[in-house]
Parts: structure tokens; sequence; C-alpha cells
């Protein structure tokens, strides 16, 4: 198994908030289509 330490992980700014998230395994396909840091965001896009 290959790790990654934390600090090297792709990292974006959400749309909203614009605070900073990084990567996660459950986003592994769909990275390039992420755009909140999470659920809360998402329904905040207004």
């Amino acid at each position: 198994m290959k790790s990654v330490k934390k600090q090297n992980l792709p990292h974006k700014t959400c749309l909203v908030c614009q605070k900073p998230f990084a990567w996660r395994k459950k986003w592994e396909k769909v990275w390039e289509e992420v755009k909140y840091c999470s659920d809360k965001c998402r329904m905040n896009k207004k």
C-alpha cells in the first residue's frame, strides 16, 4: 500500500466558504468535479 503524507495531498478552495480542503479517499474518482468542502456548503451555494 502506498502511503501519502497529508501535506502532500491535493488541495482546493471551497467556492462558498473560501477555506482550503484536502483530497479525500471518497472523492478519488470525482476529484475534478468536487467544488465544496462539505454538504453544508453545497446546500448554501447561493
